[in-house]
């Protein structure tokens, strides 16, 4: 799995309709926030991965995650406990967390309780999708911190933006006036979120 396929499940829309009845979010503010702070998350998985104070922990975290069966993206976002999340975030992001949350709501518009809500509810996924690919490469000898430096070094960033944001649709309704520019505001972040890792 490379970013472009992990960003594909995290913003598919079983996933973002999952999300949405979990946080009472609208699918377009879903997909909003977690293009915006994609980078982050992945930003915040790295460091995880590669801090020696941390990274057993996070291993240990992946590889009971990587057991969440994930073909049924209804029925595992069905069963996502939000407290369990909203650690899991708190671990990715650290002493950034208020700071990443504040700059995806202001990006956004989406208010900073439903970002912190809506972010909690994609955590235990995003952690699943990652797992499964550590399991699934460990033969191959990569290790966690190789992953995520192949999950970000492999990205096609324009195909990446074109793919997912230009093949959004529909589960946006009301003031239309408004979404475009939220989704304009999420690419650009997520562009240049990726292209920091990248220089990484």
């Amino acid at each position: 799995m490379d970013l472009k396929k992990l960003a594909g499940s995290l913003l598919s829309s079983d996933a973002i309709s999952g999300l949405g009845k979990l946080t009472g979010a609208s699918g377009s503010d879903v997909t909003s926030v977690l293009t915006s702070a994609l980078p982050s998350l992945l930003g915040g998985a790295n460091e995880q991965a590669h801090d020696s104070g941390t990274s057993e922990g996070f291993v240990n975290a992946l590889s009971q995650h990587a057991k969440d069966d994930t073909s049924n993206l209804t029925s595992f976002l069905g069963k996502v406990d939000l407290t369990d999340g909203s650690k899991i975030i708190s671990h990715l992001l650290g002493a950034n967390e208020s700071n990443v949350v504040a700059n995806v709501s202001k990006e956004t518009g989406v208010s900073q309780k439903k970002t912190s809500s809506i972010l909690s509810a994609a955590a235990p996924l995003l952690m699943s999708l990652l797992g499964q690919q550590a399991d699934d490469d460990k033969d191959s000898g990569l290790d966690i911190g190789g992953l995520l430096g192949g999950l970000v070094d492999n990205v096609d960033v324009g195909s990446l933006l074109t793919g997912l944001l230009g093949g959004e649709s529909s589960s946006s309704s009301g003031s239309s006036n408004k979404k475009p520019a939220k989704k304009k505001n999420a690419s650009s972040g997520l562009l240049g979120g990726l292209m920091n890792l990248l220089k990484k």
